[in-house]
């Protein structure tokens, strides 16, 4: 055996257990920063071939590998933005030189611009609810977007469709031609009416009358009026502009169920093409009962609050009472998560040890779910470190031993000839 390769070995020993040193003294540091993945030293053997009677040692490799894969416990916060992944999965963020990453730490605010952005600067990811329901890009960040959420602004909604469920009395009387709501004169009578509140394209209340006139045995017409042009005094009517629509609706008098067209269509004045559904209208032996009334849309109003569900949905809730889904949140994830490369702010990148990666919605396809109000702590455990830690320090002393021995033996070999 060679003095020299011994107090080689002895360095290699000491330099693995300086590595694991490193990780440990990462992890303390790191014990409270939220997402963080901890590191471990791995330590492989480096034989180095013998001959018969003489032994060369070899060494130690350590090689740093990182519990991605593994999650930390869940601390509740009182904010929404908090985010946390419960189960696999990682959030895409952005990088302020633009590039893509995936991240654990969900630590969200939002900046001046109303971009959410973690405590390392990197900007949520997500897809825009701007052009329909999104779809997730499997292979590639494509289509994703740095979520950013304006409060700064009004939005109205225009109504485009609404539902109306009643009962029509079966018992009532028929109404003459000519003096029915269609007809739009003053001495125009009806059986039933009701008024809806929809809002056109610039958030303005539009007040609609409906009329609904029996015009003989299960047949009714259905009469919508925009009540602003309605006449003053005793009676509505005449109606200073023409009815928005005039429909028939036709009942089976078997059971009293809607047989005719289930949807009524008509312009909003300023607004949109408007569909009323009416399927479920029903004709009995009861009086004129509204069961159900309602339109989307809504008045200008400005954000309240943001509010985000577990599949990753995040949506605006206003002050009116609406709420408008604004972007999906993606979740993303490797083949094998624990071979990312592992950069600085708590992100990690694709490497070729690690395969590619996959994205998709939170809830489908075996990964996890968002939680909103909540952090993932680090899963680094400050006893099992400070137990590495002294294994270690122990380590790197024996180590030593092994360099300062075969260094006084060196000193022996050299005073020899004295």
């Amino acid at each position: 055996m060679s003095l020299y390769g011994m107090m080689r070995t002895g360095v290699s020993g000491m330099n693995a257990q300086a590595n694991r040193l490193s990780s440990v003294a990462d992890n303390i540091a790191n014990s409270s920063t939220a997402g963080y993945k901890r590191s471990r030293a791995d330590f492989s053997t480096l034989v180095i071939p013998s001959t018969q009677g003489n032994y060369a040692s070899g060494g130690v490799n350590s090689t740093i590998r990182y519990a991605i894969s593994q999650q930390g416990a869940l601390q509740y916060t009182t904010s929404t933005t908090d985010l946390a992944v419960n189960g696999d999965g990682m959030f895409v963020v952005q990088g302020s030189n633009g590039t893509p990453y995936l991240t654990r730490s969900g630590a969200f605010v939002p900046d001046g611009e109303g971009r959410l952005v973690n405590a390392a600067g990197f900007y949520l990811m997500g897809y825009n609810y701007l052009n329909g329901e999104p779809s997730a890009v499997a292979n590639g960040f494509d289509g994703l977007e740095v979520i950013r959420i304006l409060q700064d602004s009004l939005t109205a909604d225009p109504s485009t469709t609404g539902e109306f469920t009643a009962n029509l009395p079966s018992d009532s009387a028929p109404v003459a031609a000519g003096t029915r709501p269609s007809d739009n004169s003053v001495t125009s009578t009806y059986s039933e009416k009701t008024s809806l509140v929809v809002y056109d394209n610039l958030g303005g209340d539009v007040l609609l009358d409906i009329y609904f006139t029996k015009t003989g045995a299960n047949t009714w017409e259905v009469t919508v009026y925009n009540k602003a042009n309605a006449a003053t005094g005793s009676t509505p009517f005449p109606y200073s502009s023409p009815a928005l629509s005039s429909t028939t609706m036709t009942f089976n008098p078997a059971n009293g169920s809607l047989t005719s067209a289930d949807t009524i269509n008509f312009p909003i004045p300023n607004g949109s093409n408007f569909s009323l559904d009416v399927s479920r209208m029903v004709q009995l032996d009861e009086n004129f009962t509204i069961i159900n009334a309602n339109a989307n849309g809504s008045a200008p109003s400005a954000i309240k609050q943001i509010m985000i569900s577990q599949d990753g949905k995040l949506s605006a809730h206003y002050e009116n009472g609406t709420v408008r889904p604004l972007f999906r949140i993606p979740l993303a994830t490797a083949r094998s998560p624990d071979m990312m490369r592992v950069l600085s702010g708590n992100v990690y990148a694709e490497s070729n040890e690690s395969g590619s990666l996959r994205i998709g919605f939170p809830n489908e396809a075996g990964l996890g779910t968002v939680l909103s109000g909540a952090l993932e702590e680090s899963n680094a455990d400050i006893a099992t470190e400070l137990t590495n830690m002294i294994e270690s320090q122990r380590s790197y002393t024996a180590n030593s031993k092994v360099f300062q021995t075969g260094s006084d033996l060196m000193d022996i070999l050299v005073n020899l000839k004295r």
